[in-house]
């Protein structure tokens, strides 16, 4: 997506009512200091309709956030991945019911937890195996360590599971997991979990391939998402935004400073968390889910696929809040459906914001987001950098900005 060419108007979109976005988030966000800088654009009818940028890519240097600024994307990495995966499912490479211990025999004997903590946990075997739908819906049994919930997420810490320090693999972490229970049986409950970065491991004994050369030769390459990656090129460099957090006293101080950043020459691969990108890159990913899986003449995965993709997967179309466990995620539950690696509205008046029925979306935990709506021919992101994405709700604000300057 250019994002030097702005057409409100072929967009059928109100400029002075986006003009909104714009000065909402400059007066209540940017100039307070509680984020440093952001970008918003919007792509309505093939056209871009807004774009808006302001505040500081890194404050300690004192440099502005640009068009082509670089930054961490973290959970938006996760319908990429699952894209990446259905498209080897297309393949007739396997099905959606398979066990996943078809391709990690690890996992052959997976177990749940009873009682216990670690390094002694009491469990009984799983219900039924764990499928392949059950990673890419989240109804796995799997976790985060940052949930601070559990005994079993206490134990990914202490394993230092997931985490991208030097050396650590994908096949390591699928023997961490191999070594501890579940939360619950697969298909029981909803969790958000580690399940995309074994997608991305699954991707990779499937294909091959490792899973940047699979992304990069099925998704970046054909999309020309030329910015879009697991580390930082050295051109990229000066681009790279810093990323912040907040102290006890709501100050912002920095997270992962771009000219130190631990993404340089980061090994672990993360399929559910690792990727770097631009808003132009991810606006053309964006723009392939609105064009039903193409992007013009380039075709990514087919449009039954897709409707597959972003259909609700929860049991009895439930929404999140009836079957999620407690804890940190990328939305609210309410109203919300889950299909394979997007979340889907279902019940846009439960969910109280204003995006169609059918929309779907997901978030990155250093506050990106982005949604597509089919049914208005609309996809919105948003690139920030503050941790943890549930500071500010920025996608219920955004929701109410962006449909309100429509025509």
């Amino acid at each position: 997506m250019d994002l030097q060419q702005l057409n409100p108007a072929g967009a059928r979109m109100n400029e002075a009512r986006l003009a909104r976005i714009g000065e909402h988030l400059e007066t209540r966000y940017v100039k307070p200091g509680k984020i440093a800088g952001c970008l918003t654009a919007v792509v309505r009818k093939d056209n871009l309709a807004y774009l808006h940028v302001a505040g500081e890519r890194d404050r300690e240097r004192s440099l502005p956030v640009g068009n082509d600024t670089v930054f961490r994307i973290y959970s938006m990495t996760k319908p990429v991945t699952s894209i990446a995966l259905m498209t080897l499912w297309e393949r007739g490479l396997f099905t959606l019911d398979d066990p996943v211990s078809r391709f990690i025999p690890e996992w052959e004997d997976l177990q749940v937890r009873v009682g216990g903590s670690w390094p002694e946990f009491a469990t009984r075997a799983v219900d039924r195996p764990m499928r392949i739908r059950d990673l890419l819906t989240h109804q796995s049994g799997l976790t985060y360590d940052f949930m601070y919930a559990t005994n079993i997420d206490k134990a990914y810490r202490e394993l230092k599971l997931a985490r991208a320090e030097k050396g650590y693999t994908l096949q390591d972490m699928i023997e961490q997991l191999a070594m501890l229970p579940l939360e619950f049986s697969p298909g029981e409950r909803w969790n958000y979990s580690v399940a995309s970065d074994v997608v991305g491991y699954l991707i990779e004994r499937i294909s091959g391939q490792s899973l940047p050369e699979f992304l990069r030769a099925v998704i970046f390459e054909p999309l020309g998402m030329t910015d879009t990656g697991f580390s930082p090129r050295d051109d990229q460099l000066e681009r790279l935004a810093s990323c912040y957090t907040r102290d006890s006293q709501k100050r912002l101080v920095l997270q992962d400073d771009a000219q130190a950043s631990q993404y340089v020459g980061r090994g672990f691969f993360s399929g559910g968390g690792g990727l770097l990108s631009t808003a132009s890159d991810y606006l053309r990913f964006c723009q392939m889910l609105l064009g039903e899986g193409a992007l013009g003449e380039t075709r990514i995965i087919a449009r039954k696929t897709l409707e597959l993709m972003v259909a609700n997967h929860l049991p009895n179309n439930a929404d999140l809040a009836s079957v999620a466990m407690a804890g940190f995620s990328e939305t609210h539950h309410e109203g919300v459906g889950f299909g394979l690696g997007f979340a889907s509205k279902i019940d846009p008046v439960r969910n109280g914001y204003p995006a169609s029925r059918g929309s779907y979306y997901w978030g990155g935990m250093a506050s990106t987001l982005f949604w597509v709506d089919p049914l208005e021919d609309l996809a919105v992101v948003f690139m920030t950098q503050l941790i943890p994405s549930s500071t500010f709700n920025f996608r219920g604000q955004l929701e109410a900005l962006v449909y309100a300057a429509m025509d």
